[in-house]
């Protein structure tokens, strides 16, 4: 599916993110590109012939693959080291990247912007995750008597891609597609978890955190550090934060590299469901399962 033939879901969404790029005339893509310097390692020359072929594409999402496992952002230059496009080429695509509002820059450094995973959704929206996961989240669903979700970060929200239902423990009906803040919830801290120091910082500069209910964490510091013990637990726990009478737990669906790229929880009413059960019962089987579910999509 990609051009390289790795099956990272990472690759996945940079093929969601150049898609959605040439939703813009793609002449402008096109003057904006210059030939590699290095065709050999660039490993596009040989598909120059193929009029079904979008070189430009191609060279683009090379620019977006490249900044995989490089948190602290890198250069103009090293990424036309990495891709053998000219430092040119790069720039320009760069500067289109981040007029669009999936790229930024601080002096020389460039990084991808959290908008980034809201363009992935085209793929994480489609039919392999949420086929994958649906069994699987029955099967919790079959154990525990309680409802059981999968979800990813789209911009500040949460958004349910795969659920399955048990008793109703929300005032609001919650279905696949479905946003709740990510803020307040288990699926929305693991996932927020996975972000970089960059991504977070920017999630916390534009989200407006609103106290829905007087347990709801609004303050910034203090959801730094849920969020970093989230990430040294591997789980997270909510309790009563996004409603009253809701308690969560959920932890991450990750791929072989440790990047995050989903999150599966299990909703239970307080009444019912202590914070140790969620613990002792729960945790451990969205744990086996979240695994199975990453094992899979690494196989697709």
């Amino acid at each position: 599916m990609d051009l390289h033939g790795i099956s990272l879901v990472w690759r996945q969404y940079s093929e969601g993110v150049l898609c959605a790029i040439i939703g813009q005339p793609v002449s402008k893509l096109n003057r904006a590109i210059a030939t590699p310097k290095n065709p050999n390692r660039d490993g596009l020359a040989a598909h120059e012939g193929n009029p079904d072929f979008v070189l430009s594409l191609a060279r683009g999402l090379a620019v977006i693959e490249a900044f995989q496992n490089r948190k602290a952002g890198m250069t103009v230059s090293e990424i036309a080291a990495h891709t053998g496009l000219s430092r040119a080429a790069v720039r320009r695509l760069l500067v289109t990247l981040e007029l669009l509002g999936y790229a930024q820059h601080t002096g020389s450094i460039f990084r991808l912007r959290p908008s980034i995973l809201r363009l992935g959704f085209a793929f994480l929206s489609s039919d392999s995750l949420p086929a994958l996961a649906q069994p699987l989240l029955e099967s919790v669903t079959e154990t525990l008597h309680e409802s059981c979700s999968l979800g990813i970060l789209d911009n500040d929200q949460v958004v349910y891609l795969a659920r399955s239902a048990g008793k109703r423990v929300m005032s609001v009906n919650l279905s696949i597609g479905t946003r709740v803040p990510a803020y307040c919830t288990s699926l929305g801290r693991v996932l927020l978890s996975g972000l970089a120091k960059e991504g977070l910082s920017a999630y916390f500069d534009s989200v407006h955190l609103d106290k829905l209910t007087p347990k709801t964490v609004v303050d910034k510091t203090a959801l730094y550090r849920i969020i970093d013990k989230v990430r040294s637990d591997g789980y997270a726990l909510v309790d009563e934060e996004l409603e009253i009478g809701l308690r969560s737990i959920a932890v991450p669906v990750m791929t072989r590299g440790g990047r995050i790229i989903a999150a599966m929880n299990s909703g239970v009413h307080a009444s019912r469901v202590s914070i140790s059960d969620l613990l002792e019962r729960f945790l451990p089987l969205l744990t086996e399962n979240a695994s199975i579910l990453a094992h899979l999509l690494g196989q697709h």
